[in-house]
């Protein structure tokens, strides 16, 4: 394991770019050196609250500067394929917030374009790096609960309807499905290695158009999911995973901090993870070392998941009962 410090910038200077700043420093192998933000007095407030030492306005400076070996891009949605491609032109290693792109075409741009440039590319989807997450993973791989047969999950916080925001314009990207409804789905594929036989979908929208509640049912053979996403009401936001044997809770599971294993009403194990802040810690460390060794992607989320789930998000976007405003791309 390389003990070298990857040098990252940061494109953008909003509250997940605050997050990513603040967890560094809960790592031993990553430093914040650079930060872009549109606006100067941005970048450089910024950069005054985390001791970074250059902020830049605009973000062609930090492609070029050459004393920063990665990028976290923490823009919206739809900047991610302009900003990531050029990145990675200037041969920059890329970490892209989720979700990586807003289509599956978008999505296999990047990665055509990472592996022309030979550069290291990775979502930064940090719920599939959360120990809590990856020791259920491991409890179902060694057959703790048996068979699995059905898989639950939703998350949803009120998100009060304003047509300009990112999270409703459609320009951005918005609707419920790229925004918190690729937490459940994301999770979900982890432990079905097959896509739905078939699903059945129940959307909701708000005035422009735009999906804000989304349910799904996914018929997987011997196995089922039910999934649920929200911007209209705060949702219970927990995982349970079943198997013929047992089941596993997972609280707040798309920031999860443990686990619970169960055989009927009994908790027979738990996992609680100890962090010292607010989890991004664990994706920075592992895509550090990924970079530190000259992998092209990250050892625990391969591109071939943030493009199988940005394919089943568009198969879920031609489930909605009524139109939806046409993605980019």
């Amino acid at each position: 394991m390389s003990t070298r410090k990857i040098r990252w910038g940061v494109i953008g200077a909003g509250r997940i770019a605050r997050q990513f700043a603040a967890d560094v420093t809960h790592t031993r192998n990553a430093e914040l050196v650079a930060v872009a933000a549109r606006e100067r007095p941005r970048a450089r407030e910024f950069a005054a609250r985390w001791s970074i030492p250059a902020a830049y306005a605009g973000y062609e400076p930090l492609y070029e500067a050459a004393d920063v070996d990665a990028l976290y891009i923490a823009t919206p949605h739809t900047l991610h394929l302009e900003q990531a491609s050029a990145a990675l032109r200037a041969g920059k290693a890329v970490f892209c917030e989720k979700p990586i792109t807003v289509s599956a075409v978008q999505c296999q741009q990047l990665i055509d374009e990472a592996a022309q440039q030979q550069c290291f590319l990775a979502e930064a989807m940090w719920t599939l790096f959360l120990p809590a997450i990856r020791m259920a993973q491991a409890w179902v791989a060694e057959g703790r609960i048996g068979t699995l047969t059905h898989l639950s999950a939703d998350f949803g916080y009120p998100m009060p309807y304003k047509p300009v925001g990112r999270e409703y314009d459609p320009a951005l990207g918005g609707g419920v499905l790229l925004d918190m409804g690729i937490y459940p789905i994301t999770l979900a594929l982890q432990f079905f290695p097959d896509n739905p036989q078939a699903m059945h979908t129940v959307t909701q929208f708000a005035e422009n158009g735009v999906e804000d509640h989304l349910s799904m049912l996914w018929d997987c053979g011997a196995a089922s999911a039910s999934l649920t996403t929200s911007f209209r009401s705060k949702l219970p936001n927990v995982a349970t995973i079943v198997g013929t044997d047992g089941y596993i809770r997972i609280p707040d599971f798309w920031r999860a901090r443990e686990c619970s294993l169960f055989r009927l009403d009994e908790r027979i194990d738990h996992f609680y993870d100890g962090r010292k802040g607010g989890g991004f810690e664990f994706e920075i460390q592992s895509v550090s070392e990924d970079i530190a060794a000259g992998r092209l992607s990250s050892a625990l989320v391969p591109l071939e998941t943030s493009l199988r789930v940005q394919r089943m998000m568009g198969r879920i976007r031609s489930e909605f009962s009524s139109p939806a405003p046409p993605m980019p791309g």
